[in-house]
């Protein structure tokens, strides 16, 4: 019984270690963020709506 119990408590110590380990791995991570200009799927849209806008101009 004594060596489930300290087995278990090992265990737990190391899922807590490994979440810890990834928590800090995930936060020092840098993120970026692409520019709006540099979108391929916004411009797609824009060509497409500059059209209609100037005609809605007329």
């Amino acid at each position: 019984m004594n060596t489930v119990l300290v087995i278990s408590i090992i265990i737990v110590f190391i899922v807590l270690l490994l979440a810890v380990i990834t928590t800090s791995k995930a936060y020092s991570f840098k993120h970026t963020v692409d520019s709006f200009e540099e979108t391929p799927i916004i411009d797609e849209e824009n060509k497409q709506q500059v059209p209609n806008q100037e005609e809605n101009k007329v």
